[in-house]
């Protein structure tokens, strides 16, 4: 099946059959999209928290918007940005790029101090807004993901992130989270947009020709 019509397969799914489980073999794929996605600078500046743990998925419902999407759903995947950029940061990404590649270490040197000026002239709000903004695309690639493997999905930002972070602990990781992604398999009783038509403007209204 092509990217297209997986796309239209899915929905923001709205119950999920508690007792159906995504494998890990498939949990890894959809992981896997994730890392791969494109960042800016490729510094990668956010992590994935996987959480399964239904006792932990218990405490994280407080605040969330559809708390039984969160407790029913098979994993949760947490999308949580670096607080701020650093110069220490940036060097490990970047030593970490030239081992890899076995290049010297300050192969990219001429460009890692541009961006380090550049960010070292912005707040730390700034950096957050930026690295939050990363995020996304990794959201849409796991998504996409999940649809290949017909596994539903669900991304969330109605929850409590000051819940989250502190279940978590990621003010001590240096993160923040931004997003949720709720897997797992619908329940086709309780899922209302299970059996409606999938809905969304023109294309003639969508694109914009210049």
């Amino acid at each position: 099946m092509s990217l297209i019509e997986d796309l239209k397969w899915r929905h923001a799914v709205k119950a999920y059959d508690s007792s159906k489980k995504v494998s890990q073999e498939d949990l890894n794929l959809i992981l896997e999209a994730a890392r791969l996605a494109p960042t800016s600078s490729g510094l990668q500046p956010f992590r994935v928290i996987v959480v399964e743990n239904q006792e932990l998925k218990e405490k994280m419902v407080q605040g969330a918007l559809n708390p039984e999407v969160m407790r029913d759903s098979s994993h949760v995947l947490v999308f949580a940005a670096w607080n701020s950029y650093s110069d220490e940061k940036i060097d490990k990404v970047y030593d970490h790029h030239t081992d890899v590649r076995d290049l010297p270490r300050g192969r990219f040197g001429s460009y890692t101090d541009q961006i380090k000026k550049m960010y070292n002239s912005q707040t730390a709000d700034e950096h957050f807004a930026h690295t939050a903004r990363q995020t996304y695309i990794a959201l849409g690639l796991a998504m996409a993901q999940a649809a290949e493997l017909k596994i539903d999905s669900t991304p969330a930002e109605g929850f409590s992130n000051e819940v989250v972070d502190e279940m978590l602990g990621l003010k001590e990781l240096g993160l923040k989270s931004v997003t949720l992604l709720y897997l797992g398999y619908r329940d086709e009783e309780k899922d209302y947009l299970a059996h409606m038509k999938k809905v969304r403007i023109p294309m003639e209204e969508f694109i914009i020709k210049k």
